[in-house]
């Protein structure tokens, strides 16, 4: 049973994830006026791999004996691409999402780039019929308020219909963390949270460098100028809010973690206000706060059984 102290503390590691994915996207931002989208984030994952490796080792002189359990043999895909396959698949999401999300950040601000990307917490339920699982009408709702939200945000109410194209980048990433956070749930009971995570950031890291060496001139040229955000996104954003996410969710119902990692979106605005002077406009404010409910609302139990409180 979940005491109620345990879990006050592991939402408040949650909130604290979220702050930090949201400040991201400041550092995403300035560090792409050194060094290009794909080099920012080969780099940004590379520290990423680097941050969870002594982790990962630490882990494993940690565990009970060197052997794996039954289980994990039974349900683990033998040979090396078999066990290669949860990387792959979760690092190629991730690398097609980051991609979109860097390029897009290019021409958009980091506050519409984080309420757009917390569209993934309404877009998971949609994608998740999909493969069975049954959609309501509160789903639906949902996802209508967030694109309301979205579209305050990204063309507002003035003269004429307008988008950045930014801002539909950054939308396509959102589908593809959606599916990442699919994929990452398909695989999590059997493959070690810590070492997926630094898989995945290998795969992702990879595929950017090799897309900075087709794409963009000289793509490294201006890593040292950039170190500051490297090392944020890097270190912060990857390795120690990853970590932080695992220890939370160990205790912190999935309903509360889905609301407390949407407000990434929310830190991310107020991140771009305070260190870019990003205008904080009324309207991006209003939109936020309805991509916010949106996300909520696709949170809240559904039915009279689902609504007695748990302990």
């Amino acid at each position: 049973m979940k005491s109620r102290a345990g879990i006050l503390y592991a939402d408040l590691l949650l909130l604290l994830t979220a702050a930090i994915w949201g400040f991201a996207f400041v550092a995403q931002r300035v560090g792409m006026e050194d060094i290009g989208p794909f080099a920012f984030n080969a780099v940004r994952y590379a520290i990423g791999v680097l941050i969870l490796l002594p982790l990962i080792r630490y882990r494993k002189g940690k565990a009970p004996g060197a052997r794996p359990s039954a289980a994990g043999a039974a349900t683990t895909p033998g040979g090396f691409w078999g066990r290669s396959i949860p990387f792959v698949l979760t690092g190629g999401a991730m690398f097609i999402g980051a991609s979109l999300q860097q390029l897009g950040i290019v021409t958009t601000t980091a506050g519409n780039a984080a309420f757009v990307t917390s569209l993934y917490v309404v877009i998971i339920p949609l994608l998740a019929s999909l493969f069975g699982r049954k959609t309501s009408f509160k789903d639906y709702a949902a996802a209508l308020i967030s694109v309301l939200g979205l579209y305050i945000i990204t063309v507002g109410f003035g003269s004429g219909f307008s988008i950045a194209s930014g801002d539909l980048l950054v939308l396509g990433g959102s589908l593809f963390w959606a599916i990442h956070i699919l994929v990452i749930g398909k695989f999590a009971s059997t493959v070690d949270p810590v070492k997926l995570s630094a898989g995945q950031f290998a795969v992702c890291g990879f595929l950017s460098f090799i897309a900075a060496l087709l794409f963009e001139p000289e793509p490294f040229a201006g890593t040292f100028r950039a170190l500051v955000p490297l090392l944020y996104g890097g270190v912060f954003s990857c390795g120690v809010a990853f970590t932080l996410q695992i220890v939370a969710q160990r205790r912190a119902p999935p309903a509360h973690a889905s609301i407390l990692l949407a407000t990434e979106g929310l830190f991310g605005a107020i991140g771009g206000v305070l260190l870019l002077g990003e205008p904080a406009t009324l309207r991006l404010f209003a939109g936020g706060a309805l991509m916010l409910g949106a996300a909520i609302l696709s949170q809240l139990p559904v039915g009279k059984a689902e609504g007695t409180p748990t302990s």
